[in-house]
């Protein structure tokens, strides 16, 4: 068996393509109407509880279970970016956790949540910068110091 990627269940496709497009900069590798496959392998699908056989009931808004997860390299950047969008609802502004990646959340249309977070690259390459050292960065994110080693 292998996996085949992630599909959304989604009210408005137009809205929510326009959303993954414009606001996320996602690529489309197949639009079919109702059904939307983008790069990177999730999907989108209008209609999707009549296809399936459940009803509006069946579903529920802000279930908190589930996120699509991208990285980015300049979370800050992303941050203004999307501060400036109107109608976007945020589930928090940046946070960083533990090992030092730190990452904001948001709501598509459908309120399924976005993490958009800073690639542990980036991660390594900000702390080297403020001058820990490489064994110093390796304990810090939990990574392996060759990885560390490969980011410089």
């Amino acid at each position: 068996m292998q996996y085949g990627g992630s599909l959304l269940a989604v009210k408005d496709v137009n809205a929510s393509k326009e959303f993954y497009v414009s606001v996320l900069e996602q690529k489309i590798i197949f639009d079919m109407g109702e059904h939307v496959t983008f790069k990177g392998g999730f999907s989108i699908q209008q209609n999707y509880l009549q296809i399936i056989g459940l009803n509006e009931n069946d579903i529920s808004q802000k279930a908190h279970d589930f996120q699509l997860y991208f990285e980015v390299t300049d979370l800050e950047s992303w941050n203004s970016q999307l501060k400036n969008i109107g109608g976007l609802e945020f589930l928090h502004d940046i946070k960083e956790y533990a090992w030092g990646q730190r990452c904001i959340r948001l709501y598509d249309p459908d309120m399924h949540i976005i993490e958009i977070a800073e690639s542990m690259e980036s991660v390594v390459k900000r702390f080297l910068k403020q001058g820990l050292s490489i064994e110093e960065t390796a304990e810090r994110t939990m990574f392996p110091v060759d990885f560390v080693k490969q980011c410089l």
